[in-house]
């Protein structure tokens, strides 16, 4: 939001998704979050006011000590930086592919974008491996 912390990543991300997850919920303050999943050795951060909390183990959330945007989930059980799509400056670019962690959906929540849903799992690999979350 500031402008203070930044990220960037090459090439193209292997996932986009949204997440419902209680964590997320309460991380972003909104009922789920977009994330766009980037191999970590292609992505960056930087900003002398970025910051991390750990949430849980082997987890991290960055966010700008600055004004408090949130700005990537970085989680040691899989090789992605997962930043938030609606930091992007254009997050209209990419499209999300599926929601994961429905079962924590909460349940005023009704979206009919015919994505496909994954009640549990933890955000897929590769698009090709979201089937693989059930």
């Amino acid at each position: 939001m500031c402008g203070q912390t930044t990220f960037a990543f090459a090439g193209e991300p292997v996932w986009v998704a949204h997440c419902h997850c209680d964590s997320c919920r309460r991380n972003c303050s909104a009922p789920f979050t977009t994330f766009i999943g980037v191999p970590r050795a292609m992505a960056e951060m930087k900003g002398w006011y970025l910051r991390a909390y750990q949430s849980s183990a082997g987890v991290k959330r960055w966010f700008c000590r600055h004004c408090g945007s949130p700005v990537a989930y970085d989680a040691k059980v899989d090789d992605n930086l997962h930043f938030y799509l609606s930091a992007l400056e254009d997050p209209q670019q990419y499209q999300p592919n599926a929601h994961v962690f429905t079962a924590e959906q909460l349940s005023w929540v009704h979206l009919d974008d015919k994505l496909p849903k994954h009640a549990q799992g933890s955000t897929p690999d590769a698009i090709d491996g979201l089937s693989e979350l059930d």
